[in-house]
């Protein structure tokens, strides 16, 4: 007779959505070595002197959250520099933000927004101003990145980049120009990327142990939202295996929070296939562990085929010299047996790039190859039959919740409907994976995907889709958790709460499945397990918080800022009428380790004389009330 098993961690008395079929919900799981051992059945395992037992006391618990397409290595580099905008409900707030950052910078330092937000979030529903910008920051460097389109620079960030009157524009881009035709600040993305993310290259890097720091900030932040896997999309200046070095450094030392599987991303035009031939030799597809694995080539496989979207402008025309290109690339990566991912954004790209794989795949067969296109939002359901016969995936993300409304202005309401057409992806049994594609367009925050899965919804509140191309709330967390492992070749090993599985699960502030569709995008963790380990508590949970992490540099945005929207709910619960003793007694910031300054904060907020105003003043601003 099989004895029981003496588990690590028993979490007893939840509303466990475990997302397998043959035991959907249960109320207890145990976890022993990482892995799940028993579901309910208390005869399977034993609680001995040295098991952590947890009451969830009610509290929703679902699969730990797997985003198939984000940046994280290179957003862990940079997590403390940035200035994050995501979920401000007001430019005056964002502006706050920035004039407040700008006098704790030290000299020779920027003040960086990249990504994550859009206008249409904003109350006033607009872009800052050049001169706004100038006025909040006259003299310390900042640079802000809207979507893949533009940049604001002020005059401080033009000087340090070397911007002039004899400053020519660069291949696909333009350094837009007064009367007098010195640069006025704003850069335009014509017809790709390459101006914004080349100048945004050359602000000041941080020292490798602050970006060690940093690192380990930005997973304990995706924590904080539920994520416990991700899939690295690699990206233009993140180098391998120099970018990695830190990542691998964590990892070795065993603080890795979050599983991550990364893909290639190549950085030379004209020698794409060089890098990879290069790396071939270097790594492998399912090198590494369950916490750190190489997943394969991409999203970029050719330069030639980058059709970055950007729908303030027209579609922008590939070169012709993309088949020749991609077809010995792609061959290469089949050959040796090598997935790959393609950031594919428009149907007539995708018409071209499956005419290259059609061509590879019948003298080099894909046949038990994970292959897929990221994006997709334009693709038609012919493209889609292709995709489907070829064997491939789609990796979808919320970049139309921040851009929804220029598709629109661009295209029309009924062109909109089906971008990306993720109910017939499906119908057509597609493998399909949710994500975020943060940091530079979209929010890394996966509870705003997962709102505009289910509603259809931008963050202006637009109603892009009809019904028919919303999923329900269980299809939406199927895609960002065992939807998602398909695309790390890990179908069965992560996804859902089940015996044999990892043991990565999170339980929720709020019940995903009950709760009204608008407060979706504001769940976030109580309490997040990852490899059986808690890395990230808080609440009724705070007692299990892991080791509080400082913040380098001491300067940061995160010692003053904090996360996603933490500032918001302060400034909420103050004007509930909630005690400020109560705040004060509660004012232990398990995100960030912090309970700094939490008096002077909440006393400006109560003394504010306006909804917003003193707001974002000093000291922590994610507290746990």
């Amino acid at each position: 007779m099989k004895m029981p098993t003496q588990a690590d961690l028993v979490l007893l008395n939840g509303k466990i959505t475990t997302l397998n079929p043959a035991y959907p919900e249960a109320s207890n799981v145990a976890i022993k070595d990482g892995r799940i051992v028993a579901l309910d059945k208390e005869q399977d395992y034993n609680q001995g002197p040295n098991t952590k037992v947890i009451d969830l006391r009610g509290r929703r618990v679902i699969p730990g959250l797997n985003d198939s397409h984000l940046h994280v290595i290179r957003g862990g580099l940079n997590y403390n520099m940035e200035l994050r905008w995501d979920g401000v409900p007001s430019l005056a707030d964002a502006l706050r933000m920035l004039r407040q950052q700008a006098q704790r910078t030290p000299p020779g330092q920027w003040v960086r927004v990249v990504g994550g937000w859009s206008e249409f979030q904003f109350a006033e529903r607009r872009m800052p101003t050049l001169d706004e910008i100038n006025a909040a920051a006259p003299d310390t460097p900042v640079f802000i990145l809207h979507l893949y389109c533009r940049a604001l620079l002020n005059k401080a960030a033009l000087r340090a980049c070397g911007y002039t009157k004899d400053t020519p524009n660069p291949p696909g881009g333009e350094i837009q120009r007064d009367h007098s035709g010195n640069p006025s600040g704003l850069l335009i993305a014509r017809p790709n990327a390459t101006i914004l993310y080349a100048t945004l290259a050359k602000g000041p890097k941080l020292p490798p142990e602050h970006q060690l720091n940093s690192t380990r900030h930005f997973m304990r932040e995706l924590n904080r939202l539920g994520l416990t896997s991700i899939i690295d999309a690699g990206g233009g200046f993140q180098n391998y295996p120099e970018d990695y070095a830190v990542i691998q450094k964590l990892h070795e030392c065993g603080e890795m929070t979050l599983r991550i599987a990364y893909n290639l991303f190549t950085q030379k035009p004209k020698q794409e296939k060089e890098d990879f031939a290069r790396w071939i030799k270097m790594t492998g597809p399912g090198k590494g562990d369950d916490f750190f694995r190489c997943n394969g080539a991409g999203e970029m496989l050719v330069f030639s085929a980058a059709d970055f979207e950007d729908f303030l402008e027209p579609r922008p025309d590939l070169n012709a010299s993309l088949e020749s290109e991609l077809k010995e690339v792609v061959t290469l990566l089949a050959a040796n047996k090598w997935p790959f991912r393609l950031h594919a954004t428009y149907d007539e790209s995708i018409t071209r790039f499956l005419n290259v794989f059609e061509a590879v795949n019948r003298d080099v067969p894909f046949k038990g190859l994970n292959w897929f296109f990221d994006h997709c939002e334009t693709v038609t359901d012919r493209n889609l039959e292709r995709i489907k016969a070829l064997g491939g995936g789609i990796a979808i993300q919320h970049r139309m919740a921040y851009q929804g409304e220029f598709f629109i202005d661009r295209y029309g309401k009924a062109a909109a409907e089906r971008t990306p057409p993720v109910r017939k992806m499906l119908e057509l049994g597609i493998p399909v994976g949710a994500g975020t594609d943060a940091t530079r367009v979209a929010s890394y925050n996966p509870w705003v995907s997962l709102y505009w899965l289910v509603t259809g919804k931008t963050v202006g509140g637009v109603s892009m889709y009809p019904d028919k191309n919303c999923l329900s709330r269980e299809e939406a967390l199927r895609l960002y958790t065992q939807g998602s492992s398909w695309f790390s070749s890990e179908s069965g090993k992560k996804g859902a709460i089940a015996v044999g599985q990892l043991a990565d699960m999170v339980a929720l502030t709020d019940d995903y499945f009950s709760v009204p569709e608008n407060n979706i995008k504001a769940i976030e963790s109580v309490l997040t397990v990852v490899d059986g380990k808690i890395v990230y508590a808080t609440k009724d949970f705070s007692r299990y918080a892991p080791p509080a992490i400082p913040v380098l540099p001491e300067w940061s945005p995160v010692n003053v800022f904090g996360g996603y929207g933490a500032p918001l709910d302060l400034y909420k619960a103050v004007r509930a009428g909630v005690p400020m003793q109560q705040h004060e007694h509660n004012a232990e910031c398990h995100h960030h380790g912090c309970a700094r300054a939490a008096h002077q904060l909440l006393a400006g907020v109560k003394a504010a004389s306006n909804p917003y105003a003193g707001f974002f003043g000093s000291g922590c601003d994610c507290f746990a009330f």
